[in-house]
């Protein structure tokens, strides 16, 4: 447990679209995620699922472009924020029931993520947060990263090792936070990490946007 402290920013009150996605594929002539077209996961109101962590800042580049505005991926100290929701030292983002409690847990998330915006969201009003799909985070993972963090605004290890180095270590990774439609725990807690090669393209990873606040 440690202090974090982070600047101003907003975050997509959900995760990123099918519908949303589409725009950016037609827009760019982008490649199109694995699963783009199985019917579990097709749904226009569905969470994108799949794309690498290289796809989704594309689209925060193409989204940043489009709109003048610097959208990105959130940093996990800020997701682990925002996933709070103001609520400190609790578990999840409702605070510290357990999920089962949720309502209808037991019949969800069979084969693929629930339609965004339609469940539970905490007191920043942020859907599925900690849910639904493994989201990309913009940091490098280290597992002994907190233990040398600073305090304000942390935004992971410089880099991954250099290609010398990678021969004799494990794969670079890209860091994720919240839960997901395929295990058996489907709600994580706030604090939980997890990470995975940026190249990566499951069917339980997708992503929400940040973006920076405007000064007034």
């Amino acid at each position: 447990m440690h202090r974090v402290w982070v600047d101003a920013f907003e975050l997509g009150a959900c995760q990123v679209t099918n519908a949303e996605y589409a725009q950016f594929l037609s827009a760019t002539q982008h490649r199109k995620p694995l699963h783009w077209d199985d019917p579990n996961f097709s749904d226009p109101s569905q969470p994108v699922v799949a794309p690498s962590w290289f796809d989704s800042v594309s689209y925060c580049e193409w989204l940043s472009a489009m709109t003048q505005r610097r959208f990105r991926l959130p940093t996990e100290a800020e997701w682990e924020y925002a996933a709070r929701g103001g609520l400190e030292e609790k578990q999840f983002p409702w605070g510290d029931d357990p999920p089962e409690s949720l309502e209808n847990y037991a019949a969800r998330w069979k084969t693929g993520p629930e339609t965004v915006g339609r469940a539970e969201f905490n007191a920043y009003g942020l859907y599925d947060i900690g849910a639904n799909v493994h989201e990309w985070c913009a940091d490098w993972f280290d597992a002994d990263y907190y233990r040398l963090s600073p305090e304000r605004n942390p935004r992971g290890p410089a880099g991954c090792a250099s290609p010398a180095e990678a021969k004799h270590s494990a794969p670079a990774r890209r860091a994720s936070r919240g839960g997901s439609w395929r295990h058996f725990t489907k709600v994580s807690r706030c604090a939980a990490r997890s990470s995975i090669p940026p190249e990566f393209q499951y069917a339980d990873y997708g992503f929400r946007v940040a973006c920076d606040t405007i000064a007034k």
